[in-house]
């Protein structure tokens, strides 16, 4: 399934026009302003690390398939905006105001543009810092960012989330749960009821640890986003 059949799909879904006066008219896939901001942002996405490569638009034709009538105003488009990044916000701008109501649908933009971002092997700094300030102007939180970008990139060591075994945007509910339900398994008494040796005691003595350490590092972080918000 092509992108704009999965977005206009997306969209028939999660946008009431009842409840929503302010969405645009018809699906984003037939929106031409919708269209030209996501080639837009994917061409400028691809000189974000200094150089536009030719795979970097076969990754942008592979995940954002316009109809075969538009290819040509597409790659036109693509080959017009890369010569610079700039300009790129007001493009992100444009796209979260149109359709804030469907947050789905702006997820699934970054998704494709990090699927871009990867295409050549190498996501540098700046592609990172573009991909981040893009999803900050679309209104996302940080860790839905975190997210994608370990759907991508992998889990950094030391991460929190792989730890407890739960996404970066899970409720916090959900986190405690998992913590509760990996301290179940790994408290050190059960290992004493089961008559194990004291050097597998040990080891669900560290197991435990980690959990805690790792459900405290999240809550301490999710609390520092919070009040950074409210800010």
């Amino acid at each position: 399934m092509s992108f704009w059949r999965k977005i206009a799909g997306l969209a028939a879904r999660n946008l009431d026009e009842a409840e929503c006066d302010v969405c645009p008219p018809g699906l984003p896939g037939e929106d031409p302003a919708f269209s030209t901001a996501v080639t837009a942002l994917g061409a400028k996405l691809a000189k974000a690390d200094g150089h536009a490569q030719a795979e970097e638009f076969d990754a942008f034709s592979q995940v954002f398939q316009p109809d075969a009538a538009s290819e040509g105003n597409v790659r036109r488009l693509y080959q017009l905006a890369r010569q610079t990044t700039r300009g790129f916000e007001s493009y992100a701008r444009r796209l979260e105001k149109r359709y804030r109501p469907c947050p789905q649908l702006l997820e699934d933009v970054l998704d494709g543009l990090f699927f871009v971002a990867t295409s050549d092997g190498v996501v540098t700094a700046d592609e990172l810092a573009y991909l981040a300030r893009v999803s900050e102007l679309f209104g996302q939180s940080p860790l839905v960012f975190r997210r994608l970008k370990a759907t991508h990139l992998g889990l950094e060591a030391g991460d929190p989330y792989a730890v407890l075994g739960v996404a970066h945007d899970a409720s916090d509910a959900d986190v405690r749960a998992a913590r509760r339900a990996m301290l179940s398994e790994a408290h050190p008494d059960r290992a004493r009821g089961r008559g194990l040796p004291p050097e597998f005691i040990e080891v669900a003595e560290g197991k435990a640890a980690a959990i805690n350490a790792a459900f405290d590092a999240a809550m301490r972080e999710r609390r520092t986003m919070a009040l950074q918000g409210a800010a």
